[in-house]
């Protein structure tokens, strides 16, 4: 059977008879105008479009949306054009072709191949946005897409490396997670395993050899399972359908990854697969559940109702776990039959495949989330900007939690009370003083769990939101839509103040730093086009002072610095030091200055011992007369540590050593010494951590600063 016969016998299935001649007429026309077209893979041009139709036929989609997946490459890669599209198969059939083209068009004004995929970073995310911001009109555009990227993947192999590796890595971060909160779970799996086997082969390879060898084990086992259950459900008089599915291995390889931070092995896993019960109505559900639990004992906090409250993107569930046979943990999925198909398809499934009507109240409702977020979104000046909010606040796993009135809201896992104020409204998280969760107070920087009840406390007067609202390293703030309205408030003040306040930020992390940067360097690195507009974005926190001291750990700011070094002795190895142009040399760290990754540093000849590295700023290295013993060095690859000493003080309380150390163990930072010196009502603390960047030093400024009575954080060399 050709593709084409097996595409119009699926859509026979739901479509009546005229509707399947309109979308073998797109075929024809298709046919023709790619005749003699090949891919790089050395099939037939349509063989593409067809299997990207025949992936919507099986989702059941309208022959609207079936002739447009077929038609979907004729404006870009034939001579057609719109207007002959729109007369020969009308007006919607056009649009949906043309809102796809119009990706592609745009990208292959920035030299982009939708099958290479050679492409700049920021084009490629400025066609993405286009594609995200299209969904909201018609959401057929991105399964349409979504189809097309599932061939794709699955004929990648032709691809060279870099584009399959660069294809692989996008339809990761982006389309799977797409397709996850659009409730298209039969896509979303297939991409993740497509994409992860080209992206961490070894691993991909390491799973399914493991599932293999377990298969029959495995197999015996669900076996045995289902048959209990079976028979335990139809003692109780619940009619159901029960089967077992293996997990697939991208999740595999999630959980293993769990498994390898707790130091167990792959190997221990157990829950290598779900069963799933599927019944006739919602009281059968509940009375499945109840069965299960009978019979098996639950795991704690492993069950999850989304029959009563249903996921924004239509998904309804009963999720359990239990201990099952043997003591291995079981996930289990309780739903109807709508349910599962609903589960498989997602928002698909309540698409107007029904020829005709032309409006779903149901289907609408459920679409006003994306389109909030998407309105959100718009304020987003950049591409880049625009797709890692879309991330955030889209395609992370979402908590659900209520206002005092009893409204669900939806937001990103992670996300605060403040998050939640900025849901509400822009106006509640400007005003906002304080929350109170389940009717305690919390601090604005508390993650919300399933089930909160959030009420927020506001300020009869507009006080405007505070700036370390955008300091991720404080963490008030999680979705990009809430930091989004931020930066418009700040935006909306006087430049002048904003550049006043972006000085006075920037200089103090210099001085806290205890480093040199050239403010027109930094400002050339973060691409403005002078210091003040590089000032002005830090004042109104549309850049952070974390987003600048990342950017110089990642990119060495090069200039010329004529100073001599001086030798010290006792100095600590340090491996990842590069000598310019020279070969392998013993590298030492100066103990004078002690400099760490992000630092700008030079090298210094000794005399039997090789290089000493020293910051450039180091005074024994300005006072150095011999200059030829100077020689270039840069940051090797190899991860290391650095000690660096800092200088806390702060008011003398008790339990302030016992605060500061907690929230450097919090970071992951270790600390090499420590001594406290105490006045009448003040002390002063020095500590040496180990840290392995400038970025890693200034977040855990950032924190220590935030301990009660700690009055100023800065690094020092004495």
């Amino acid at each position: 059977m050709t593709l084409a016969q097996e595409l119009f016998d699926k859509a026979s299935e739901y479509l009546p008879a005229d509707r399947v001649s309109w979308v073998r007429e797109a075929y024809l026309f298709a046919h023709e105008a790619h005749q003699g077209q090949l891919r790089k893979s050395g099939e037939p041009f349509i063989d593409h479009p067809l299997n990207t139709a025949l992936y919507l036929a099986e989702m059941k989609l309208d022959s609207v949306a079936l002739s447009a997946a077929l038609l979907h490459d004729v404006l870009e890669d034939t001579d057609v054009g719109y207007d002959l599209l729109s007369d020969r198969f009308g007006e919607d059939v056009a649009k949906l072709v043309d809102g796809v083209t119009k990706l592609t068009r745009s990208e292959q004004e920035n030299g982009i191949d939708e099958e290479t995929l050679a492409v700049p970073h920021d084009a490629r995310a400025a066609s993405i946005r286009k594609m995200l911001m299209t969904m909201a009109e018609d959401v057929r555009v991105v399964l349409i897409k979504l189809a097309d990227r599932l061939h794709n993947m699955r004929t990648l192999g032709s691809m060279k490396e870099d584009r399959r590796l660069a294809i692989a890595r996008e339809t990761l971060d982006i389309y799977a997670p797409l397709a996850h909160r659009l409730g298209i779970w039969e896509i979303k799996w297939i991409l993740e395993d497509l994409a992860f086997q080209h992206l961490n082969p070894d691993a991909y390879k390491e799973i399914s050899q493991l599932l293999a060898t377990k298969r029959d084990e495995r197999e015996r086992y669900i076996e045995r399972v289902v048959g209990l259950l079976k028979e335990e459900l139809g003692a109780d008089g619940v009619e159901a359908q029960v089967t077992g599915r293996a997990k697939h291995i991208y999740s595999i390889y999630l959980k293993g990854q769990k498994y390898s931070r707790a130091n167990r092995s792959i190997d221990e896993i157990n829950d290598l697969f779900a069963l799933r019960i599927v019944v006739n109505d919602i009281q059968e559900c509940y009375a499945a559940l109840g069965t299960v639990h009978a019979k098996w004992r639950p795991l704690p906090g492993e069950f999850d109702d989304y029959i009563a409250n249903p996921k924004d993107n239509l998904y309804q569930s009963l999720h359990t776990a239990v201990l099952c046979e043997g003591g291995a943990p079981v996930e289990i999925q309780i739903r109807t039959r709508e349910m599962h198909h609903l589960a498989e398809f997602g928002i698909a499934a309540h698409w107007l495949y029904k020829e005709g009507d032309a409006s779903d109240a149901k289907f609408e409702q459920k679409m006003i989330w994306l389109r909030q977020i998407l309105d959100w979104q718009r304020d987003v000046s950049g591409a880049e900007e625009f797709i890692e909010g879309f991330k955030t606040d889209v395609f992370e796993n979402q908590v659900f939690v209520y206002t005092p009135r009893g409204d669900l809201k939806e937001l990103p896992a992670g996300a605060t009370p403040l998050d939640f104020a900025y849901r509400v409204h822009t106006e509640v998280g400007h005003r906002c003083i304080g929350a109170k969760l389940n009717g305690k107070l919390v601090p604005l920087q508390h993650q919300l769990q399933n089930g909160d009840t959030v009420e927020i406390m506001t300020s009869k007067t507009v006080r405007g939101p505070s700036r370390d609202w955008l300091n991720d390293n404080l963490q008030y703030l999680q979705t990009a839509s809430a930091k989004s309205k931020v930066r418009q408030w700040f935006n909306r003040q006087e430049r002048k103040a904003n550049i006043q306040t972006g000085k006075e930020v920037f200089a103090k992390e210099v001085r806290r730093l205890d480093t040199e940067i050239m403010e027109s360097a930094v400002a050339d690195l973060m691409s403005f086009d002078s210091i003040e507009d590089f000032f002005c974005a830090l004042g109104s926190g549309a850049v952070t002072i974390g987003n600048v001291v990342s950017k110089l750990t990642a990119t060495e700011v090069q200039e010329k610095v004529d100073v001599a070094a001086a030798e010290v002795t006792l100095p600590d190895p340090t491996p990842g030091i590069q000598v310019l142009g020279v070969g392998d040399l013993l590298t030492r760290m100066a103990r004078c200055c002690n400099p760490i990754g992000g630092d700008k540093i030079t090298g210094y000849i000794t005399r039997g011992r090789g290089v000493t590295v020293h910051r450039q700023t180091c005074p024994n290295v300005l006072r150095e007369s011999e200059i030829e013993r100077l020689v270039p060095v840069d940051w090797g690859e190899a991860k290391t540590l650095y000690p660096v000493r800092i200088r806390l003080e702060g008011w003398d309380r008790v339990g302030l050593l016992r605060d500061v150390t907690s929230q450097v163990s919090d970071e992951g930072v270790n600390i090499a010494y420590c001594s406290t010196i105490p006045s009448e009502d003040s002390s002063v603390i020095t500590l040496t951590v180990l840290v392995d960047s400038l970025d890693q030093l200034t977040k855990l400024f950032a924190k220590l600063e935030g301990v009660v009575g700690v009055m100023q954080v800065y690094r020092t060399t004495q």
